[in-house]
């Protein structure tokens, strides 16, 4: 659980710094750049004698998905929609990861579904302020790669824990195979885009932006957040994922000196913690 938190306080500045910085840009090649890094990060302590060739192969699907496609989509959905509407739009990945978990394992788990539902209404009850043109065929395409990238990070998070499950060595030995899978599908991507010369046009403060989401909230974090993923119940993973939501309010407010409902801020947070005390005490 500490992990997860760890992991949310660094996602919640990342928000306000793709949508300032980095919309100009082609996002598949953002995705690649924070993949890359990410890889790179992790490259020294790949260790293939340890991991049989399926189980590599595995691995690098669920990087495929997880994140290169997560990454291309989530990316894109931000030239569509306000930044505020991205992230309201990703409250619903505790349901996929609930739903993924119940597909998995063939069972209904209420209890989950319900700390799910709550978290979701916390998020919601934080982050709305209303909504832009929402009949318009921009707004529902923004919405619909939100969604896209949310049932992409779910399915891996879900993924991972199975298959892991019973593994006895470390986690860092075999992650650069995810990113490797990420950047298998991302780099194709920019091709077809024809996006590679932006590279040579990047912008000092873009650099300064993508490494900072490569290296740390994309490499370490998401390395944190999966093993984090292995060392909780189903149902405290899924609410997890939106503790970054009132995370980043809040650091938005007291760092950036934006306007900050307190009440409605409070309350939210209130029914996350609600929803991770029932699921821990639960699970106990």
């Amino acid at each position: 659980m500490t992990l997860l938190l760890l992991v949310s306080l660094v996602w919640a500045f990342s928000f306000g710094l793709i949508k300032g910085q980095l919309t100009g840009l082609d996002p598949n090649l953002v995705a690649f750049i924070r993949l890359a890094l990410a890889l790179l990060v992790f490259l020294p302590f790949y260790r293939p004698a340890l991991l049989p060739p399926r189980f590599q192969l595995q691995l690098l699907v669920i990087g495929a998905i997880q994140y290169g496609l997560m990454y291309s989509s989530y990316t894109a959905a931000f030239k569509l929609l306000h930044a505020y509407e991205v992230a309201l739009f990703t409250i619903f990945t505790p349901l996929y990861v609930t739903l993924f978990h119940d597909l998995a394992s063939r069972t209904l788990h209420r209890r989950f579904w319900l700390t799910a539902v709550l978290a979701c209404a916390g998020a919601a009850l934080v982050l709305y302020q209303g909504l832009g043109s929402t009949g318009s065929g921009s707004f529902l395409r923004g919405f619909a790669l939100v969604q896209g990238a949310n049932l992409c990070f779910a399915f891996g998070q879900i993924a991972y824990r199975r298959l892991l499950t019973g593994w006895s060595g470390h986690d860092h030995q075999l992650f650069a195979l995810l990113y490797g899978g990420a950047c298998l599908v991302t780099a194709p991507l920019v091709s077809q885009a024809g996006s590679w010369p932006q590279l040579t046009r990047l912008l000092p403060q873009q650099l300064l932006v993508l490494l900072y989401l490569g290296v740390l909230a994309s490499g370490l974090c998401f390395f944190g957040w999966n093993r984090g993923a292995r060392q909780v119940t189903a149902g405290v993973l899924a609410v997890s994922n939106n503790l970054k939501i009132p995370l980043a309010v809040l650091c938005s407010g007291l760092l950036f000196g934006e306007p900050l409902n307190g009440p409605r801020l409070l309350v939210g947070f209130a029914l996350l913690l609600l929803a991770l005390v029932l699921e821990r005490r639960a699970s106990r």
